[in-house]
């Protein structure tokens, strides 16, 4: 299962978008226990040092993986030193116990101890970046379950060890090899589902959103736009427009080039968005026109911030740069659509242009 499931996560490696994060660390993960779990298989038939010291730390390795494969896929920096550390110096405790005082219970009870804290860990990190998704519910679920029974083998190996190897066929070790088969599978089936949850999210995003700019792209913003004029009429709320326009930003591409004329465009965005509440939105229409919805907010409002957008841009001293010439209008009767508005918020815009750029008109 292990070396199955580390085929199709190296495919997702090759194919998905380099920007989500974990797939390698998860694919290399559930190689190694694929690995381990071969090797502790062949007792008997290679040297102990191959069957017990290699395999655990292949098995060890392949859980610490697991654990960094998700932190990068949640955007954290691993700390690889003080985990090297942790699984190195347990090793070397069980080397004691296999050479020098053979010992499997005390073995197990390391193992246990390690799997236990690796697991918790992990737990831990899955439940600060819990979402209600299936795909992310799913993967904290197998988690817990996997930390729970490992904590439970830890409490059982250290009050009632049985057995004295792997192979042991008592009821009570069969079940713990079988629950850890079946999570191992079901934590490898949830990192391809967080995978595909977050390509479905970057594909939703791109199409939605402009990808020099990461306004949102006129369809988008229209369908949203429309959204909040029905609330509008429904509910007799206010709602204003404002369409922005870079001054000369012909003359930037002309003089700096396209890319100075695109990064101009990008701070543009950035300084407008930080000027914004959350469910403000604003979206791109053409090179260098802009459309800003602002929800529940009056003329005298929406006036207030296209001058503090006006003033971002005109008090801005590094080249190249734009000012910008902004029209602004609200919604008015029921009768009001979205050409309607934007008509009037473009006509505004075009009387700014007119009364010598760098202004804000309302209409």
């Amino acid at each position: 299962m292990s070396g199955l499931m580390s085929l199709v996560l190296y495919s997702l490696k090759r194919t998905y978008p380099a920007s989500i994060k974990g797939l390698g660390e998860w694919a290399t993960a559930l190689f190694l226990v694929f690995i381990g779990s071969s090797l502790a298989t062949a007792t008997g038939k290679l040297p102990i040092f191959v069957t017990i010291t290699m395999a655990r730390l292949m098995l060890a390795s392949g859980l610490y993986l697991t654990y960094v494969g998700t932190q990068r896929f949640f955007g954290e920096t691993p700390r690889y030193k003080p985990w090297i550390a942790l699984i190195a110096g347990l090793l070397l405790v069980q080397l004691w116990f296999t050479f020098v005082v053979p010992s499997y219970p005390v073995r197990l009870v390391l193992s246990n101890v390690l799997a236990s804290y690796l697991f918790g860990m992990h737990t831990w990190l899955a439940w600060r970046n819990r979402a209600p998704t299936f795909a992310r519910m799913m993967f904290l679920l197998v988690l817990v379950t996997m930390t729970a029974i490992q904590l439970i083998r830890l409490v059982t190996a250290v009050l009632d060890p049985v057995g004295d190897s792997i192979f042991d066929t008592s009821p009570l070790h069969l079940a713990y090899v079988t629950s850890f088969v079946f999570c191992i599978l079901l934590l490898s089936i949830g990192t391809v589902l967080l995978a595909t949850e977050r390509l479905h999210a970057e594909l939703e995003h791109l199409a939605t959103h402009d990808s020099l700019t990461n306004a949102l792209t006129r369809r988008s913003f229209n369908d949203r736009f429309e959204q909040e004029l029905e609330r509008c009429r429904r509910y007799g709320h206010v709602m204003a427009l404002m369409i922005m326009d870079l001054d000369h930003f012909k003359r930037v591409n002309d003089t700096f080039g396209h890319q100075a004329g695109d990064q101009v465009l990008i701070s543009f965005v950035s300084g407008v968005n930080a000027l914004l509440r959350r469910h403000d939105q604003l979206g791109r229409f053409g090179g260098e026109e802009f459309v800003l919805m602002l929800p529940e907010t009056s003329l005298e409002e929406a006036a207030s911030v296209a001058e503090r957008i006006r003033q971002l841009c005109a008090q801005n001293e590094q080249e190249p740069f734009c000012t910008v010439s902004i029209g602004i209008t609200t919604f008015h009767k029921d009768s009001d659509t979205l050409d309607k508005l934007m008509a009037r918020a473009d006509a505004a815009m075009y009387q700014a242009k007119d009364n010598g750029r760098n202004r804000v008109e309302t209409a």
